[in-house]
């Protein structure tokens, strides 16, 4: 119950571990993230997209959904897990704020329900404009700040103004879709 107090005193490892072992009714869903979230992301893939990086892609349920959608997109997942079976898709450990990839090496990153749980945010979303050629799409919760919650969320993106401030790329888009924030940035 205290994890956002001690969150901020974790080592990496610690803190990996803390997702790694997690059992709450969360990790019992194939995502946070609504169906009509996942609709508007399909939606918004730039249609010449050959590459897509899902970083934080728990089991990887979205990024099956975007397999089904983009069956000739080469896909790749990324999360703290030692390994993940994905249908359809490579699948990489690794840490959002330490990709292990090269700059560039996706056209499109996407992060759909992490963003809200990296201690260092600033740092999570460069690394993952760093890697993306074209497009950064990035979901989070439209909620307010509480404490005490089951879902380990240590930020929290109550307005749009507070998602667009954090990912800052000059052309983007940013809506509600049934309490999650998309955003769609474009590289320029």
């Amino acid at each position: 119950m205290d994890f956002k107090s001690l969150v901020h005193e974790m080592t990496p490892e610690e803190y990996a571990n803390a997702y790694r072992t997690l059992d709450s009714r969360a990790t019992d869903r194939p995502t946070d993230i609504s169906e009509l979230a996942i609709r508007a992301i399909q939606e918004s893939i730039d249609t010449s997209t050959t590459s897509l990086l899902d970083v934080g892609c728990g089991r990887g349920y979205v990024l099956g959904r975007i397999g089904e959608s983009k069956p000739r997109t080469a896909l790749t997942g990324c999360d703290v897990y030692d390994h993940v079976d994905i249908q359809g898709a490579d699948y990489k450990q690794g840490n959002i704020t330490d990709l292990p990839f090269a700059d560039g090496s996706f056209d499109i990153v996407m992060a759909t329900c992490i963003l809200e749980h990296v201690v260092d945010i600033e740092k999570a979303v460069q690394e993952l404009k760093r890697v993306a050629r074209k497009q950064v799409i990035i979901a989070v919760p439209c909620q307010r700040y509480y404490y005490y919650t089951l879902d380990m969320h240590i930020h929290f993106f109550p307005l749009k103004s507070d998602v667009e401030r954090v990912i800052n790329m000059p052309k983007h888009t940013c809506k509600n879709i049934r309490g999650d924030w998309i955003y769609v940035g474009e590289k320029l």
